[in-house]
């Protein structure tokens, strides 16, 4: 949803719903990669709440089509990190989210499973993870 003037398309808030910090921090990352962005931000007007709001000033291209750029690079920065998982480790892979807090990641040779167990080894962060033969669950 859009929030903006009628007058000036420059300037908008655009609210997601069903979102959090991953993607309006990933989103506002991108935007200020853009040279047509003068200022953009995110807040999320309550923590109980699945909204995101983005504010984005440009210096006079519409808001909207600025962050729908924005929307499409991401999207290609995301292909770009899957291909080269893909070519750095040899093997296909998917992530399976079980609950919330807990995921199983398939490869077919656990090159990418065991790379991510030596880094959840290393996170102080993480309490435990459950290591299975044909998956790596979280």
């Amino acid at each position: 949803m859009e929030h903006g003037s009628l007058s000036d398309l420059s300037a908008s808030t655009f609210s997601l719903m069903d979102e959090d910090h991953t993607l309006a921090n990933s989103v506002r990352f991108t935007l200020n990669q853009d040279p047509r962005v003068v200022f953009c931000g995110y807040s999320i007007p309550h923590p109980s709440d699945n909204k995101v709001n983005i504010r984005v000033q440009t210096t006079g291209d519409p808001a909207k089509e600025v962050l729908k750029d924005a929307l499409e690079n991401l999207t290609r920065m995301c292909q770009h990190v899957r291909s080269t998982f893909v070519v750095c480790y040899g093997v296909g892979f998917s992530v399976k989210f079980e609950h919330p807090s807990t995921f199983s990641l398939m490869d077919e040779n656990h090159t990418l499973a065991n790379s991510v167990r030596l880094m959840l080894n290393q996170d102080p962060r993480v309490g435990f993870y459950i290591w299975v033969q044909n998956s790596a669950s979280f």
